[in-house]
């Protein structure tokens, strides 16, 4: 009888036969983002802003408790329309205090509020978020041979994302370290970090040469 083969760290094998990173398992809510979501590549502002401002939000946290409030957050943060979060006050920030739906810490409320005016402030000196945060996408040559379970462990911060980070934070953004900055690029696709072997690694590089080829970015 034929034994299956040995499957490479980091990644689990489905019940179908599938090969996917380890952490998008055992969680539906996991599973449907790892394959319908996580290092899709966005261009919109206002999706790039709502990713930003819930990786604040993840920062000590799962980002499973995440997940499972977003839809809570984009309700009380108007969609995540920058444009109408940067005109929240003080009033706004008792209101989200008082709402268990959403993670209740006055600093990354207020943060998030803070992000939107940096926001707006970042468009009219950049262009767009898209072209801001896709203009620190690193070299391939930067990136490691083969994103596997150990290079992952290894960059949990880059010098890209580390960059970015002062940059945001020059640009008076909060909330948004290295880690978060990182966590950012895998998430909006600005680096494809799906293990090596995982059933969305390729079609991931295939959106991300699509956009590349469209040149639907005007990246400095």
């Amino acid at each position: 009888m034929t034994q299956p083969a040995e499957v490479p760290s980091g990644l689990r094998r489905r019940t179908d036969g599938t090969l996917a990173c380890w952490w998008g398992e055992g969680h539906d809510d996991y599973e449907a983002y790892h394959d319908t979501e996580w290092g899709v590549p966005v261009t919109d502002d206002v999706r790039l802003y709502e990713k930003m401002c819930l990786e604040g939000f993840q920062s000590g946290l799962s980002w499973l408790t995440i997940l499972r409030k977003r839809e809570n957050f984009r309700a009380v943060f108007s969609g995540f329309d920058f444009e109408a979060v940067a005109g929240f006050g003080h009033a706004d920030v008792e209101r989200l205090m008082g709402d268990a739906g959403i993670v209740r810490h006055r600093g990354k409320i207020e943060a998030t509020i803070n992000n939107a005016r940096a926001a707006l402030e970042t468009i009219e000196a950049h262009g767009s978020l898209s072209a801001f945060f896709w203009s620190f996408e690193p070299v391939p040559d930067d990136r490691p041979a083969v994103i596997d379970h150990r290079a992952l462990a290894s960059m949990a911060t880059t010098p890209e994302s580390t960059a970015l980070s002062k940059a945001l934070r020059k640009l008076g953004w909060r909330f948004v370290g290295p880690t978060t900055c990182y966590a950012l690029m895998q998430a909006s696709g600005i680096v494809n970090d799906h293990i090596e072997g995982c059933h969305r690694r390729p079609v991931i590089e295939t959106a991300r040469d699509a956009l590349m080829r469209l040149g639907s970015l005007k990246v400095s």
